[in-house]
């Protein structure tokens, strides 16, 4: 038991920030999903997922990380933590209930408030990502593919690996909810400029906020 709350007094500082940070993604992909021009690449791969499972999108989401969760057992425990359960179990529920919230208050959405919606989210996205990454107690199974690509296989720098990962799940994200029997037209509330943006920048900006931001709040300094 000492060593337990040891632990906590310790590490209070990052588990606070894996939490909210979690959070943050949570609800950002509400803020997202509102704005309708497009939700972010994985979002888009487990909305794709969603529409040939009749499964609630909260389930989706669990089955899906846990198969990512192999990949972290296989390459990289060390990627496996707190910050890791929390996002698996609980972010798709968030996003469910930020969603719920957001509905009753924007039921039809002006352009400018749509606008305002997708740049919000993308914004409180990268800053959620940045803080449970630099919290390293864990990260999200989707985001320890770029990072063990980055950090373990070399392959190039995170932000490049994470345009990588996020291009293949839009990629695969329209051929499942086509599959699923969706018209290619209706890709557009699935994929649109906030796909674009997220796919080809979130990896830069998260990289912007960890190491003004987030390195800022655990109180070190970026070398």
């Amino acid at each position: 038991m000492n060593k337990i709350i040891g632990y906590l007094k310790e590490n209070k500082r990052r588990i606070v920030m894996s939490f909210v940070g979690v959070i943050i993604v949570g609800m950002s992909v509400g803020f997202i999903k509102t704005g309708a021009m497009g939700v972010d690449p994985f979002t888009s791969l487990v909305t794709g997922l969603d529409a040939l499972i009749p499964l609630d999108y909260g389930i989706v989401y669990i089955i899906i990380n846990v198969a990512m969760l192999t990949f972290s057992l296989l390459t990289d425990k060390h990627y496996i933590g707190l910050a890791t359960f929390i996002n698996l179990f609980f972010l798709g529920y968030i996003t469910q209930f930020t969603l719920g919230i957001l509905g009753m208050f924007i039921q039809e959405p002006s352009m400018v408030v749509r606008v305002i919606c997708l740049v919000f989210g993308i914004f409180i996205l990268c800053l959620g990502c940045s803080m449970y990454i630099t919290a390293d107690l864990g990260v999200s199974t989707y985001d320890a593919i770029s990072i063990v690509m980055a950090n373990k296989w070399k392959l190039g720098k995170f932000k490049y690996m994470r345009i990588c990962t996020d291009v293949a799940c839009v990629i695969c994200g329209c051929i499942l909810y086509v599959i699923a029997g969706n018209t290619i037209g209706s890709l557009t509330a699935m994929v649109g400029i906030g796909t674009i943006i997220t796919a080809f920048f979130m990896g830069p900006l998260i990289e912007f906020f960890n190491d003004n931001v987030s390195s800022k709040m655990l109180g070190e300094k970026k070398a």
